[in-house]
């Protein structure tokens, strides 16, 4: 089992970011897969979550409006576009995929948000 998550970096203020989360090992379309952050001192933060099929979301009070989660079942694939960003944003980002008691965890990919 593989969550390999890329495309994180440094970006300015009110900038955008995707980030993307490929998977192996696993059924992935039969799996919730969530992205999770964490900043240095601080607790791991639920960001987002999308079903198995892709047709619910939801999101965190602090991203919602401007992030947004996808997924193609095809590629194996879950994204996460991140736009509007701000310093507070800055994290390593996680994904995470999701299915009764099965739990898998990306390594993460850093994201900074900084002038």
């Amino acid at each position: 089992v593989q969550l390999v998550e890329s495309g994180g970096g440094l970006v300015q203020p009110g900038g955008s970011l995707r980030l993307s989360c490929a998977a192996s090992g696993f059924a992935f379309s039969t799996y919730v897969m969530r992205w999770y952050r964490q900043a240095p001192g601080k607790e791991r933060e639920w960001v987002a979550t999308i079903t198995s099929g892709g047709g619910s979301t939801s999101y965190g009070d602090s991203v919602r409006g401007r992030f947004t989660i996808s997924r193609d079942n095809a590629k194996n694939t879950v994204y996460l576009q991140m736009n509007s960003l701000k310093p507070e944003d800055t994290a390593v980002y996680y994904c995470s995929a999701w299915l009764r008691q099965n739990t898998y965890w990306g390594q993460g990919t850093q994201v900074t948000v900084s002038s």
